[in-house]
């Protein structure tokens, strides 16, 4: 098939697209993708995932099971097989790109991904990889493997990078309204790359190549993690002198221009922006350059657990306890609020280093009932239903996640000790530490 022919079918919505990792990113695209009438292909490796589906069931909270029902009815097909990937016209790969435990790139999802498609890729193909990464992956690792299967890139197979910008649980933001930055690894891979998003997004902004697009969602996770981790260091600063840094930061939020708010918390979270940074560290290192100020940032957000454990050390010895021995609710374990995703959660490590110095730790999560297998921490715990009783039987609380299904004002009238994370209480109290 011809580029024209692609680019024909996707303007026309006759293209089938396969969508490659059902999760956060995956889902939802696959679903606006069928929504404007796309015929739909949706793989992943996850057997559960495939049959929940097959059902019309949803496994995220904001996505409801109606919108994958709808889906089906309009001929979606979910399956694990990549085998199914030489009838699609375009392939988008959304897969996670973690750091291994020396926290460089981890690649194997995307590179496992693209070999289990490679022996059904055919000409007249696009394939698009939104999984953040480095600048360089799409060149230097997709090109050459997707070429050694005998397609020229950019004549048989048309190859970009469009990095997703998914904010979960945002009613504010969804797929279709949030502007797409879209590169090409040739022109012919740009134009091919502009039609498939061209119909499912409001609006696309093609950049100059996919370095360029990788570099740009870098940009903008790191900008994130670097005002964080300022606004983090100036809390511990705000403290020390006695000053809220919550009042400070909607004292400077007044000024019209010139001041963008970020807001302290007990460390970062997710998917993003606790591991980008390090992707481009890693790649600036080859050439010769050290990200002095990336990384100073990096060590700030992460020392944020270990500065709210000496606040609630210091707010038990202020109450004559001290951590071993004491019942401690943490209160959300999700990254953000109302939202079930731990990936890199805070509060998960904050429960690690409670653990450590002998707390009884307890946790509540509306969006998490029961305390997940994942790697690296252990807790057999489920999430605690807060009533007055409950509240009243910590030495403890302290509010990590601040989810909206929470009942703030029970919280603070029942609990002996809050620890406050997130700047959730404006007025100050007896029982409210501010961390």
């Amino acid at each position: 098939m011809s580029l024209n022919k692609l680019v024909e079918k996707l303007e026309n919505r006759s293209a089938l697209i396969g969508i490659i990792g059902l999760g956060y990113v995956g889902l939802p695209l696959m679903l606006r993708f069928s929504e404007v009438g796309y015929r739909v292909l949706g793989i992943d490796i996850d057997p559960d995932k495939v049959s929940r589906l097959n059902k019309g069931e949803s496994y995220i909270s904001y996505i409801p099971s109606q919108s994958i029902a709808a889906a089906l009815k309009k001929g979606l097909v979910v399956s694990g097989e990549f085998k199914k990937c030489s009838e699609a016209d375009a392939l988008i790969i959304c897969v996670p790109t973690p750091l291994n435990p020396n926290r460089e790139p981890d690649l194997s999802f995307v590179l496992g991904t693209l070999n289990s498609v490679l022996p059904f890729l055919r000409a007249g193909q696009v394939v698009s990889l939104e999984s953040t990464t480095y600048p360089g992956t799409t060149d230097e690792e997709l090109k050459p493997r997707i070429e050694s299967a005998g397609l020229e890139v950019g004549k048989d197979i048309f190859l970009v990078f469009s990095p997703e910008r998914v904010d979960p649980a945002n009613p504010d933001y969804v797929i279709k309204s949030i502007p797409k930055v879209c590169g090409g690894t040739t022109a012919s891979c740009l134009k091919a790359g502009l039609a498939l998003y061209g119909q499912v997004i409001d609006k696309v902004v093609p950049v100059s190549s996919a370095r360029t697009a990788e570099m740009a969602k870098l940009l903008e996770n790191i900008h994130r993690a670097v005002n964080i981790g300022l606004v983090n260091e100036m809390k511990i600063v705000a403290d020390k002198m006695g000053i809220d840094i919550h009042e400070v930061i909607r004292a400077a939020a007044t000024k019209p221009f010139g001041f963008v708010p970020y807001y302290p918390g007990p460390g970062l979270g997710g998917h993003c922006i606790p591991i980008d940074p390090f992707y481009l560290t890693w790649k600036a290192r080859q050439y010769g350059v050290h990200t002095h100020f990336i990384e100073l940032a990096g060590e700030v957000n992460s020392s944020m657990p270990a500065w709210v454990l000496g606040k609630i050390s210091d707010a038990l010895n202020h109450r004559g306890k001290a951590i071993k021995g004491s019942r401690v609710l943490v209160l959300g374990i999700a990254y953000k609020k109302n939202v079930e995703d731990m990936r890199e959660s805070p509060a998960v490590e904050l429960m690690e280093l409670l653990k450590a110095r002998g707390a009884e730790i307890a946790y509540s999560d509306p969006h998490v009932p029961i305390f997940p297998k994942i790697r690296k921490h252990d807790f057999a715990l489920s999430s605690v239903p807060l009533t007055p009783d409950a509240l009243a039987a910590y030495d403890c609380v302290v509010l990590t996640t601040n989810h909206d299904a929470f009942d703030y004002r029970l919280i603070k009238k029942h609990a002996k000790l809050i620890v406050d994370t997130r700047g959730v209480y404006l007025e100050p109290a007896d029982n409210i530490v501010k961390a």
